[in-house]
């Protein structure tokens, strides 16, 4: 096999065309066979082989930089710069499923949130001139989804006002970024993929024209002289050129040689290029190229053959979501939803196939549909934004400003929250509890299960005067968590076994963490510990009646799935202190770190984010209080 030679990307210089169209082969082959086992995004790799191969023929990387906007697509570029071993893709010790630094002085940038790539590489550009690095160069790869993020405009605006600084631009065209890509520029990008390109016009006009006496040559001289205007009506590319942006395309993106010719002229060039290349997403892969929702973007195990899963998903917190938005679609006519280019990955496709008229993607621009979110409010309808909650990061300030000071009633629902797992650091859902809790008027939700997701989305959608969020999980939901009682707007889960006058732990519950601790109580209760479980439902604003049940305890223990600085823990702590309560408490969440990829149970015991973890450590507290600590060991918790 020719992969198996490739140990980096001059390995590519020897290969001749013919075994540069077998390589693709090889690798889309390998892709399909790799990422059935483990799961992954396939079909954005499928689609970039050539255009992968070309650009590592063209550049030299690790000193030229090779960019690839989101990630999703660097799977190609893992297998032509030595990481081949793809068995623990996405698993603890395995290949990261985005670009990381840590595994390749090749991989540049690893944050997968879209539209960053062309301000990193204004930067690096900028860096290069600075150091007077000329043999040097940057290549950008962005999507036509990732282009429609504000930030890539914003970049594209400082690229373009520098004429003579070098940069590459590719432009991979695959008409998607999760679904089909939406909006003026997707209109755009459209035109130019359906119009015969102009320099092959140029061309065929010019052949003719030269073989015509005496006029021939003149009329041709006359109309390259107004080729900008020429251009413009037979491949409108004038909206890059118009920012000074050299434009080379369309390109058949699996073309290698047309590909290399056009990098090539683009890397001669001594400014800013645009490259424009159509790709396939799912190419060579029939399953992928069938699934029209989102071209298996991204797949569990699946079978190589069929594409079809391996197991059948239980129902997800995301499904229940998705449900119960279309049930209250029906109720309510005002009710509208909003998805930054992730329509089915947030479960809104049910409810746009229920009411077209009803449903907006903004494209990847969080911003901008938070604030969107507000003048629908604004104009008198209830606007869902369903983004996942590693996404809502981006917004804060349309969420603080133009939402919140507006006193406007939108929801905003976060999936994928707390940590994920095996997507890396950049997506674990770990900083919106903290983020949000500095939000004036904002109530925030985390549902335990199913039934609680249905209902706090409901509460949700009723209030018409400020923010709201509901935020749950990734994967499967679990059991129903049942109450046995209600306290204030608090569902108590367990009561001690045994009446107490003052028990002695209140362990606060929140979201999705309610089984586990559940776990807990019962494992404090083996070590003569009582404890009483309450879910909030509600993490903000703090429940007036969480002080008076805290100073009726010994101890204050709070368990969440989100960071330990300025989340649920640090709220209720600051509430007890407001109120005079000087109970004991301890905090358990997620550390203030990046978290490398991993199953979610393998970080969660990684940090210490388990029963017993837990358990072990509010039994030593508990015996600190009665000091028993120095004198007598806590027991321990099996």
């Amino acid at each position: 096999m020719l992969l198996t030679r490739i140990k980096g990307p001059r390995d590519l210089d020897r290969l001749s065309q013919e075994e540069l169209d077998q390589l693709a082969a090889e690798i889309r082959s390998f892709l399909v066979d790799a990422v059935s086992k483990t799961g992954g995004h396939l079909g954005p790799n499928l689609g970039v082989v050539e255009l992968t191969i070309a650009l590592h023929r063209v550049f030299d990387s690790p000193k030229d930089k090779v960019l690839f906007d989101t990630g999703h697509q660097a799977y190609v570029h893992k297998l032509l710069t030595g990481r081949q071993d793809f068995a623990g893709l996405r698993t603890k010790n395995g290949l990261s499923g985005y670009p990381s630094r840590a595994e390749s002085d090749h991989d540049v940038i690893e944050n997968s949130h879209a539209s960053t790539v062309l301000g990193w590489a204004d930067g690096l550009a900028k860096a290069n001139e600075v150091l007077a690095r000329e043999d040097h160069h940057v290549a950008a790869v962005i999507g036509d989804g990732a282009l429609t993020g504000g930030m890539a405009w914003e970049a594209l605006n400082n690229i373009a006002a520098a004429k003579d600084r070098p940069l590459v631009i590719v432009v991979n065209d695959n008409e998607r970024s999760y679904g089909p890509t939406i909006g003026g520029l997707a209109n755009h990008l459209a035109t130019l993929r359906t119009t015969d390109g102009y320099e092959r016009f140029l061309a065929r006009g010019k052949e003719i024209l030269e073989r015509t006496p005496v006029v021939g040559k003149p009329l041709f001289e006359t109309l390259h002289g107004a080729k900008k205007g020429l251009k413009d009506f037979i491949a409108p590319q004038g909206m890059f050129e118009d920012l000074g942006l050299k434009y080379i395309g369309p390109i058949d993106g699996h073309d290698i040689e047309a590909l290399e010719s056009a990098l090539q002229r683009a890397k001669r060039f001594s400014g800013p290029v645009i490259v424009h290349c159509l790709t396939q997403k799912g190419r060579g892969y029939t399953p992928a190229l069938e699934h029209e929702a989102d071209r298996f973007h991204a797949v569990g195990v699946i079978h190589p053959d069929t594409g079809l899963p391996v197991k059948t998903a239980a129902a997800s917190w995301t499904s229940v979501f998705a449900d119960e938005m279309v049930k209250i679609g029906h109720e309510r006519e005002d009710i509208v939803g909003i998805t930054a280019a992730m329509l089915h990955p947030v479960g809104l496709n049910k409810f746009a196939e229920a009411f077209p008229n009803r449903i907006y993607d903004v494209g990847i621009a969080e911003q901008h549909g938070a604030t969107s979110a507000a003048g629908l409010a604004t104009g008198g309808v209830h606007p869902v934004f369903a983004v996942y909650a590693t996404f809502l990061n981006r917004a804060f300030d349309q969420v603080l400003m133009d939402v919140a000071l507006h006193k406007c009633g939108v929801t905003f629902v976060l999936d994928r929250a707390g940590v994920t797992g095996d997507d890396g650091a950049s997506h674990n859902g770990m900083w919106d509890m903290s983020i949000l809790q500095v939000v004036p008027g904002l109530r925030l939700a985390a549902p335990r299960d199913a039934e609680q997701l249905r209902a706090q989305l409901r509460e949700a959608v009723e209030v018409k005067d400020a923010p709201t969020v509901v935020r749950f999980s990734k994967g499967v939901v679990g059991p129903a968590v049942p109450a046995v009682g209600r306290i204030g707007g608090m569902d108590v889960l367990r009561r001690p076994a045994d009446e107490v006058t003052r028990p002695d732990v209140l362990l606060v519950s929140v979201g999705a963490l309610a089984p586990m601790c559940l776990e807990i109580a019962d494992l404090l209760d083996k070590q003569g510990i009582s404890t009483t479980v309450v879910d909030p439902r509600w993490v903000k604003p703090v429940d007036e009646a969480l002080a008076p049940l805290a100073d009726r305890h010994r101890v204050v223990v709070t368990v969440e799935d989100n960071g330990r600085a300025g989340g649920v823990g640090s709220a209720v702590s600051q509430a007890l202190r407001d109120a005079g309560v000087d109970v004991p408490l301890r905090d358990f969440g997620i550390p203030q770190r990046f978290l490398d990829h991993a199953l979610r149970k393998e970080i969660m015991a990684e940090i210490g984010l388990t029963a017993p973890d837990i358990a072990r450590q509010v039994t030593g507290l508990v015996a600190k209080l009665d000091g028993r600590y120095d004198s007598e060991p806590a027991a321990a918790v099996d």
